[in-house]
């Protein structure tokens, strides 16, 4: 080979490898073979840089596997296109209903015959059905390996073995929304969980709740679905029940689990705040539903039931709740003409 071109070939190289970024680059000058013809054109490199550069190893590199970001799967209300409904409080969850509850009369309605998964929020309604069936509150109930949760995979503190009362059970369910206390509950019902499931869709078709199904007792299962409507008929009713008020708006309760002493705490922050006067709720959350919270407080003089559902955001269920009080207590006049939302 010529010196012209053995030069014009070391330029090549030199623009094809100024063309890779940077990393590819030095790669590139570390790895890939010199030609024993070249070598001798090359310049030496100083014997300092000589020093520190370590020889490669022949053992090839096991390739790293990218970094995967975590995608949220998108909830019903969002497959369903439910969050481009625009509404005057710009709240942040896709269905909403502001119902007095002495009157009926809606307040304010959001996509309030959306049908969708509920969550946790069906808790309400295995509370209901285990008190009004008159079991013993005193009676020993110990979860199994049948309530563990193999729909979402999630853990308890409630170990398999753990022995509570009913009324304990009930407690939790409500309060810190315990998914096995609230299986256990429907297992201990006369002729079994498939009978309890029955009764609690028995129930809601009692109380008009025509658009609402349940699967299990829980809400894990994204076939437990309802709607605002139907789920504000259910809180009113529940409402009625001192024990579900009690034990919903308790904030925490500390049961005996072995011989530990252990503290369980509320899952809605509301009830620690001086300016709400709840008298009952229920949280609940899974992927497909988002954040739901329904309610009965006090606002402005009247009873009012709150349903939220399919609210995006950690947070933003407590947000709504709050914009629509602080809407209620600055707008008494305006509660005559409720507020829709428009698509």
């Amino acid at each position: 080979m010529t010196g012209g071109t053995l030069r014009t070939v070391v330029a090549a190289l030199a623009v094809a490898c100024a063309a890779l970024p940077v990393h590819e680059a030095a790669a590139a000058a570390a790895n890939k073979p010199v030609k024993k013809s070249a070598q001798k054109y090359a310049p030496k490199p100083v014997a300092k840089e000589v020093r520190k550069v370590k020889p490669a190893s022949r053992t090839p590199r096991k390739a790293v596997a990218p970094v995967v970001e975590a995608v949220a799967k998108p909830t019903f209300g969002q497959l369903y296109g439910l969050h481009a409904a625009a509404d005057p409080l710009d709240l942040k969850s896709s269905v909403a209903l502001v119902m007095d509850q002495d009157t009926n009369e809606v307040l304010f309605a959001k996509n309030s015959q959306a049908v969708l998964p509920i969550a946790s929020i069906t808790k309400l309604m295995t509370a209901l059905v285990v008190v009004e069936a008159g079991q013993s509150l005193d009676e020993k109930l110990t979860i199994s390996d049948e309530d563990i949760d193999t729909e979402k995979g999630t853990r308890s503190r409630l170990a398999v073995g753990t022995t509570l009362t009913r009324g304990e059970m009930m407690h939790l369910a409500l309060m810190s929304s315990e998914n096995r206390a609230a299986n256990a509950l429907g297992r201990h019902y006369p002729g079994g969980l498939d009978v309890f499931v029955a009764a609690m869709n028995q129930k809601a078709q009692a109380l008009g709740m025509r658009d609402t199904h349940y699967v299990e007792p829980t809400g894990l299962s994204s076939r437990n679905q309802s709607s605002a409507n139907d789920l504000a008929a259910l809180v009113k009713v529940a409402h009625e029940v001192p024990l579900l008020r009690e034990l919903s708006t308790s904030r925490e309760h500390q049961v005996a689990l072995g011989r530990r002493q252990v503290q369980f705490h509320s899952t809605n922050g509301l009830l620690s705040s001086k300016s709400w006067d709840i008298g009952l709720q229920k949280t609940g959350f899974i992927n497909e539903a988002g954040r739901c919270l329904v309610m009965q407080a006090r606002m402005a003089g009247r009873k009012v039931i709150m349903v939220l559902l399919d609210s995006t955001g950690k947070y933003s269920r407590i947000g709504d709740a709050e914009r629509v009080r602080k809407w209620v207590l600055s707008n008494p006049a305006a509660l005559a003409q409720p507020l829709k939302a428009v698509l």
